[in-house]
């Protein structure tokens, strides 16, 4: 039927581990933005700014020059409210998209949010079965039109030709966006998205893409890191 049994203990250990792992996503962002790494941030599916959000306590403190996208109406204004006391701040109400592939997104209905807990409002997605395999009810789930727009073209449209962090959360479309950027420009900044909802042909493209590229990469909890290659002298075990 195409399904394969995996030992749920894996899943259970993996996220028992992640949690008492030294390394955080939060601490190592912390770290690069500290040691004067991040000067300019673009972060897609921004959400409200707050939920499930590592970024936000780091760029409200440093206060980069920083792009925020986010597709949802709701999730946008809010997304303003929370950050409207910073300065070189931007604020995109696009989905990112491959060839304007990307027109709609599925979301839970305002009216049903409550018969959920809050991880939900951060599931919208492209694929209705995203939600569904979250355990979202049929019947509570809308679509909404979105505008999209290319990463090249967002850049285009900023004047970027530079910059230092790209933050990606997108429910599964993260590879397209990588994969997109890496072929379109030569811009190579940190990279950081998160992997566990992407389809495997596709993260293996990625993967393959940004070894040829010479980035360096690991994972920590749902995240990828990816270090351009001029890191490699700046990185220290201990």
């Amino acid at each position: 039927l195409g399904y394969k049994i995996i030992d749920k203990n894996l899943v259970k250990n993996e996220r028992l581990i992640s949690n008492y792992n030294y390394l955080k996503t939060k601490k190592i962002l912390e770290n690069l933005f500290n040691n004067n790494q991040i000067k300019s941030v673009i972060q897609i599916g921004a959400n409200d700014g707050k939920r499930f959000d590592n970024l936000h306590y780091l760029i409200k403190k440093y206060e980069p020059n920083t792009i925020l996208v986010e597709p949802i109406k709701s999730n946008f204004n809010e997304l303003k409210k929370n950050y409207s006391e910073q300065k070189n701040f931007f604020f995109e109400n696009l989905a990112i998209s491959v060839n304007d592939e990307i027109q709609e997104l599925f979301k839970v209905k305002e009216s049903k949010l409550h018969f959920y807990d809050e991880h939900i409002v951060g599931i919208t997605s492209f694929d209705r079965n995203h939600l569904i395999k979250h355990g979202v009810n049929k019947n509570h789930i809308e679509k909404e039109k979105v505008d999209s727009i290319s990463l090249i073209n967002l850049l285009k449209k900023h004047s970027v030709d530079n910059f230092d962090l790209l933050s990606i959360d997108t429910e599964g479309y993260d590879g397209n966006i990588v994969l997109d950027f890496l072929s379109q420009t030569k811009i190579r900044p940190i990279i950081i998205f998160e992997y566990i909802h992407i389809k495997n042909q596709i993260l293996n493209n990625v993967l393959e893409l940004l070894k040829n590229e010479e980035y360096i990469i690991f994972r920590v909890e749902e995240n990828i890191f990816c270090l351009p290659k001029n890191f490699k002298d700046k990185i220290k075990i201990f």
